[in-house]
């Protein structure tokens, strides 16, 4: 079966309306979620084992640039965003972005998929059993060198991945940089778009001549896929966000940690044993 089929194309379109609706109801990136879903949508469309991967990475990360920026400017309208500290965790978000995309071009399928299954699995432990402790917050400016600490960390697990990195860009900003939560979520919502545009600039330059991948790709990058899930995951998600106050947000996200975390085993499974 072919990418561009109208079974691909709906199954693409219901996969990135129910991503979205999940990443507004529980309040977590759509990376997490969107990457699985593009693996196993790109595996029924049938592309080849040795690209796809790396093209549900990059994908992933197409995607957000247009759900993150729309975060983006909601946070600046409530005065959450502080573009000062933003250009220094910019700066280090590009550079972290540029190493991580580069670093997971260079590894296997198999690999990346073991690394993100593990990674998943840690993050529905964090959310299963985080309980969060704030540190107070500070008085003084950040110094430019922990904003680009911070920046080229976020930067680079956000890229390697093919996710927002607010997961732990949000907890950096927080617990060392002592910003006020809100603050914290704004600035990485801006840090999310900067590194996301320079990870996926780095994803197309190392899929540029790789052969076998789907049509209508630029690079590792699959415009098509990115192109029909942005514009649902973002109206779905705002409906996420609204059905969200109707329930227990502390049941929602056990659950959801606890599906987390058999993707993730069984993500790890395929990988070492199939």
């Amino acid at each position: 079966m072919s990418l561009v089929t109208p079974q691909i194309i709906i199954l693409l379109i219901m996969l990135g309306s129910l991503a979205g609706f999940l990443a507004g109801l529980l309040g977590i990136g759509g990376g997490i979620i969107f990457v699985p879903m593009l693996l196993w949508a790109f595996h029924v469309a049938g592309v080849a084992p040795d690209v796809i991967v790396h093209a549900a990475f990059a994908t992933s990360l197409a995607i957000i640039i247009p759900t993150a920026t729309s975060s983006t400017l909601g946070h600046r309208k409530r005065g959450n965003v502080d573009w000062h500290y933003v250009l220094h965790l910019g700066i280090g978000g590009i550079v972290g972005a540029v190493l991580g995309a580069s670093l997971a071009a260079m590894l296997s399928g198999h690999w990346l998929k073991t690394l993100f299954g593990v990674m998943q699995i840690l993050v529905a432990l964090k959310l299963y059993l985080f309980r969060p402790h704030l540190p107070p917050e500070r008085n003084d400016k950040v110094s430019t060198f922990a904003l680009l600490s911070v920046g080229l960390i976020g930067g680079a697990f956000s890229a390697f991945f093919g996710i927002g990195g607010g997961i732990i860009a949000v907890p950096l900003m927080v617990i060392l940089l002592q910003l006020p939560i809100h603050q914290a979520v704004g600035n990485s919502s801006a840090l999310i778009v900067i590194s996301a545009i320079a990870g996926v600039l780095s994803y197309v330059h190392h899929g540029w001549d790789v052969p076998n991948l789907p049509p209508f790709s630029l690079g590792y990058v699959n415009n098509l896929a990115a192109l029909l899930v942005a514009p649902f995951a973002m109206g779905s998600a705002r409906l996420g966000v609204k059905v969200a106050g109707r329930f227990s947000h502390d049941k929602l996200i056990k659950i959801f940690s606890a599906v987390l975390a058999l993707i993730g085993l069984r993500m790890i499974a395929q990988s070492l044993f199939f």
